[in-house]
């Protein structure tokens, strides 16, 4: 086989010196010239071109769901014209929940030097920066980029990080007071979240945003790890919750449909930082569009894959936010809802 490439390559070599030189008499060392230039040039041409490798970093994600963050991210791929198994790879690397092996992966990724790696989770984001300087790294976060040193700036990020950030804590004080404003007898909420250090920290952000409404909040921890989510409700139910935040975390999930479920079995009004748990059964959810917020994540990958620096392309704030709720959910909880309240949903679930 290599004998037969061989010949080929000389025989390429040969005619492509013989359109060069045709029966003009050359010197002897014009003539070496010519074949190694000739020879070359064939060489650069016969080259595959390089397919770029993407790496993905998610804390859960659903392949079977096309509405999943990761399915949308490779949708707007498609849409820009990169085509996985043509030209581009996507290298997915997924935590399934576990959210300690995040940063582990994120370094797997990039020990095989992908192109461009893409996270939303903080941790997965943070060590990559700590692994590369090299590698740009698109992140969809919810923390604030700029206070967790992760870019110099939204209009100028510096280094090799740029992205999205979905301001969720910004959020909270909205998502607080239309729970309110649709159930107005509540008296406590509680916060379901994991044991991680940055979603107890988005925990205390809530308890700020419910101090400045008047209204007391409880932390209902679970364990990252095998979470009990039955003995969080029992807590809820000991410390006269009649409210629940969820909070946006891979966790809570892949455990959605349990959640709303003893939600509702708890007669707990539940209010969402994502759209999905509202379809898995919350009452109502008050966020960034992320299918937006995702595909445009696609757009910096395709800018940076086509030459442009992270360090150029500042960071983007969401422009569009969704009210969901769950009539059906309603139902259930024996809620009605004021006139005003549905009129400013973008989406009612029946």
């Amino acid at each position: 086989m290599h004998s037969t490439l061989l010949k080929r390559f000389l025989n390429s070599c040969s005619d492509n010196l013989k359109s060069k030189i045709g029966n003009r008499k050359w010197p002897w060392l014009a003539v070496i010239a010519f074949v190694l230039v000739a020879c070359v040039g064939v060489a650069l041409a016969q080259q595959p071109a390089k397919v770029p490798r993407i790496g993905i970093v998610s804390g859960g994600s659903d392949p079977s769901n096309p509405g999943s963050n990761v399915n949308v991210f490779r949708q707007g791929l498609r849409e820009l014209g990169w085509v996985e198994g043509k030209n581009i790879v996507v290298e997915l690397r997924d935590a399934e929940g576990n959210i300690d092996r995040i940063p582990s992966l994120a370094a797997e990724l990039v020990h095989l030097k992908v192109d461009v790696l893409v996270s939303s989770q903080l941790r997965g984001i943070q060590a990559a920066k700590q692994a590369t300087k090299i590698i740009p790294i698109v992140m969809v976060t919810t923390a604030d980029p700029v206070a967790t040193g992760l870019i110099d700036s939204l209009a100028r990020p510096g280094g090799n990080i740029t992205g999205l950030t979905l301001l969720t804590r910004d959020l909270n004080g909205k998502r607080l007071e239309l729970l309110k404003e649709m159930v107005p007898t509540i008296s406590r909420v509680g916060v379901l979240h994991p044991d991680s250090v940055p979603v107890r920290i988005r925990f205390k952000e809530y308890e700020a945003a419910a101090s400045a409404l008047k209204i007391p909040v409880q932390s209902l921890e679970v364990r990252s790890q095998n979470p009990d989510f039955e003995g969080a409700f029992r807590t809820a139910v000991r410390g006269r919750v009649s409210a629940l935040i969820m909070l946006r975390n891979s966790v809570l999930i892949l455990n959605r449909k349990q959640i709303a479920d003893l939600a509702i079995k708890n007669r707990l009004a539940s209010m969402s930082e994502r759209g999905d748990m509202v379809e898995a059964g919350a009452l109502a959810s008050y966020s960034t569009n992320e299918d937006e917020s995702f595909r445009r994540a696609a757009w910096y990958v395709d800018k940076i894959l086509k030459g442009a620096k992270p360090a150029d392309l500042p960071v983007e704030q969401p422009t569009k936010f969704e009210f969901v709720i769950n009539l059906k959910t309603a139902k259930a909880l024996k809620l009605t809802f004021p006139q005003s309240v549905l009129f400013r949903a973008d989406k009612v679930i029946k």
